[in-house]
């Protein structure tokens, strides 16, 4: 691979994964030949941007040499030939003009699946709109890297129609809080509403805000003294600020609280802390409130939070729940208790509508209960649940039913007897199982009275989420009961709609509206009761309602299973 230039080696290796999209044409040019073919065409395209369409030299390249499909595209119609690729392109390019917003859109670093749907109607030539360019020649004649300028523009669109006087004066009076052109082009990267401003000599009040808590974190705390001086770096210590913002921490208010912890955007990548953030996020709770307790507690981004076991009781007692409580939690969750994983933890508590008091425990002060817990090796084993366990193992399908089990651990069933015999009766996938959990959850069921049903009733798992929905719907809005009165009846969402609840339904409440019947039997009676029992209550009810449910109401079909 040595004859690979570098900046084409690293067009290949980033397009890798999407190399079956390249036109066919160009994938027929021996593979040997591509590089030389994508070298020429470059530099044909940087010569015809120049010296015919009259772009600037240097801006013409860049938008040459970051255009990797487009170009390819382009050239998949021309045939190649080791000695000519280069005027045969320059030939072709003087019959066949190209939309340059496309090569454009592409070249700053917007995804070439993306750019149709942001190309101008009607226009094909920055003669016809010379604004966007002209923003790009001005933000790079900053020293903004030209395949990073995508990122304002997906994010902030008006940037690319100010002018570039507009935007000078923007950036300028940004470098006058004290930062250098590089601080100044990775706080536009990470925060590009900074560069929308309120016009050409002023900045919003949101955007005064950002910029005074920058200038206490950067310059008063110094922690930019410690950032590499490279555009990639100063990006990447502002994503991770931005990050905070983002989760709702007010604007000017939290400068001295970074500065103060600086060490936590120099120390963690961004990815633990985005990580951890989406494991509290789990506990429901405020998004500010979870960016305020880590900016107050770093050292809590040195927590595994997610390999080590817990005993659900065990933990329970260790953030000082009281012993009325804790029983009372035993006697109403029992198939939440004994053991699971800790990255569980925040579904369990939900499961046990406990979530916000115990995250409210690690705000106030708690957060290192979490990482100094530890748990006894023979601490809250359940021999039921090791016996069942071990049978997996052995099963026809050990592989299938351990996906099923991790799914039940994740929404927050423990390791207990219990948990295997819901096991036994949900069918599908993992994956399957969550996503219609999720559906119910989307439904409005509350996540602790929904894993009680799915204690109570595990079928209720096996059904595809649309016709749950439907049962759902028919239950709150034509016979207008809410989603509560499943907590008495889960069973209700096992019953067949079309063939089972409707016609009851619709005919007990006949009988009542023409007077054949006194007693209001409850939804459980109506859609529960056996086909036998059912027909022989009708002949007690009135001589003339068995004809009437046979002939207007009963489904054609006999339906003797509840199973949808």
């Amino acid at each position: 691979m040595n004859f690979f230039p570098k900046l084409i080696f690293s067009h290949f290796s980033r397009h890798f994964a999407t190399l079956s999209k390249l036109p066919n044409n160009f994938t027929k040019i021996p593979s040997k030949y591509r590089p030389q073919a994508i070298r020429d065409a470059q530099q044909a395209l940087t010569d015809y941007l120049h010296c015919t369409r009259y772009i600037p030299f240097v801006y013409a390249e860049h938008i040459a040499k970051n255009s990797f499909f487009s170009l390819s595209s382009l050239i998949s119609g021309i045939n190649f030939s080791t000695t000519s690729f280069n005027r045969n392109v320059l030939r072709f390019l003087r019959y066949h003009p190209i939309n340059e917003y496309e090569f454009f859109f592409e070249s700053i670093g917007i995804d070439y699946e993306e750019v149709g749907g942001l190309l101008p109607s009607k226009k094909f030539f920055f003669s016809e709109d010379e604004t966007v360019l002209e923003a790009a020649c001005a933000l790079s004649g900053f020293g903004f890297p030209w395949n990073k300028l995508g990122k304002l523009y997906k994010e902030e669109i008006l940037i690319f129609k100010a002018s570039s006087k507009e935007l000078k004066a923007r950036l300028f009076k940004i470098k006058e809080c004290g930062f250098s052109n590089i601080p100044v082009i990775g706080i536009c990267l990470a925060f590009p509403y900074v560069l929308r401003g309120g016009g050409v000599n002023e900045l919003g009040g949101e955007i005064v805000a950002l910029l005074n808590d920058l200038k206490r974190v950067f310059l008063d705390f110094d922690l930019g003294n410690h950032v590499e001086d490279n555009v990639d770096a100063w990006y990447e210590i502002c994503r991770k600020i931005r990050v905070f913002y983002d989760l709702g921490c007010e604007k000017g208010k939290i400068g001295e609280l970074i500065g103060r912890n600086k060490n936590l955007f120099l120390r963690y990548p961004e990815e633990v802390l985005v990580s951890k953030i989406e494991y509290f996020s789990r506990f429901l709770v405020p998004k500010e409130d979870i960016g305020m307790l880590i900016l107050q507690n770093p050292e809590i981004l040195d927590s595994d939070l997610e390999t080590p076991m817990i005993s659900v009781m065990g933990m329970l007692k260790h953030f000082g729940l009281s012993v009325e409580k804790r029983d009372s939690v035993a006697k109403e969750y029992p198939y939440v208790l004994g053991r699971n994983k800790m990255t569980n933890l925040p579904n369990v508590m939900r499961a046990l509508n406990l979530h916000k008091w115990l995250f409210d425990r690690i705000k106030n002060g708690n957060h290192q209960l979490l990482a100094n817990y530890t748990l006894n090796d023979d601490e809250d084993l359940d021999k039921g649940f090791r016996d069942s366990f071990e049978k997996i193992q052995f099963s026809r399908t050990p592989a299938h039913t351990m996906e099923k089990l991790m799914f039940l651990h994740r929404v927050g069933f423990g390791e207990n007897s219990l948990t295997m015999k819901v096991l036994a009766h949900v069918h599908g996938t993992g994956s399957e199982l969550q996503e219609r959990f999720d559906s119910l959850l989307g439904l409005g069921f509350e996540f602790s009275k929904l894993c009680r049903i799915v204690h109570m009733t595990p079928k209720v798992l096996n059904q595809r989420p649309e016709t749950v929905e439907r049962k759902v719907n028919f239950l709150c809005h034509e016979m207008g009961v809410s989603l509560d009165y499943l907590d008495i009846f889960p069973a209700f969402l096992c019953f067949n709609l079309e063939k089972r609840i409707k016609p009851r339904y619709r005919f007990h409440k006949w009988l009542m509206e023409n007077g054949l019947c006194t007693r209001n039997y409850s939804i459980a009676s109506i859609v529960a009761t056996g086909e036998k029992s059912f027909i022989a209550r009708l002949g007690r009810i009135h001589p003339d309602a068995l004809n009437e449910w046979f002939e207007n109401f009963s489904y054609k079909e006999s339906d003797n299973s509840i199973q949808d």
